[in-house]
């Protein structure tokens, strides 16, 4: 018989480092369309050579504004301009935004971070009032409504370069509640600690989870 413990909600390095790998291998199963889960080791400055030493990266996710579209109908005039191609390119990609999204493990409060960012296709960084203007309705509801996911700005632990996050410091207490508080030492739920707790920070970020990882928990 396993052995029970009172779980506090966080993960180990090695368990984050196990549950990496299953998300990664349940979102390739999920053939969704949005870019893999890519692992990027890196070392931390100051920091002894551990498991979780590095970041999972999803990058160059791409976003169109729904932006209100003139009707060709009813709008022809003596007046009508005429908007030759390089016009509409340029409005495209004025149009387009693109997000890169990361998750590292906290030493501190020992659970998941996810760090993103967004920028327009010419590389300039996207301020939180753009990007909560792409985010959909019920994402930001989620923020509005939960007192455990609010975003913030910090340094990305291994980039050294601001980055948006949801902060983690309520993670721990939500993810005992979700995941149960008396789990065995070696309970397989933590191979699923990240899929679970992607599935309610990647709401809060507008990330479009596949159904299929959802069928994994």
């Amino acid at each position: 018989m396993a052995s029970v413990c009172h779980w506090d909600g966080t993960l180990s390095p090695s368990d984050f480092d196990s549950s990496v790998s299953t998300l990664c291998e349940r979102w390739r199963e999920a053939n969704t369309d949005l870019p893999q889960w890519l692992w990027m080791p890196c070392h931390m400055a100051g920091a002894s050579s551990c498991n979780a030493m590095g970041y999972l990266a999803m990058e160059n996710v791409y976003h169109q504004n729904a932006r209100e579209e003139v009707s060709c109908e009813g709008s022809i005039s003596g007046d009508m301009e005429l908007v030759d191609d390089a016009t509409l390119v340029k409005s495209y990609k004025d149009d387009m935004h693109v997000y890169d999204y990361h998750i590292a493990y906290s030493f501190n409060f020992r659970v998941p971070v996810l760090y993103f960012r967004g920028y327009q296709c010419d590389g300039c960084p996207l301020k939180l009032g753009d990007i909560e203007k792409d985010l959909p309705a019920y994402s930001l509801n989620v923020l509005r409504e939960s007192k455990w996911t609010f975003i913030t700005q910090e340094d990305h632990p291994y980039l050294h370069r601001p980055w948006y996050t949801l902060h983690p410091c309520g993670t721990s207490d939500w993810m005992k509640s979700m995941l149960g508080r008396d789990m065995p030492n070696k309970d397989p739920h933590k191979l699923h600690y990240i899929s679970a707790w992607l599935s309610v920070v990647g709401q809060a970020v507008g990330l479009r989870i596949p159904l299929g990882l959802y069928k994994s928990l």
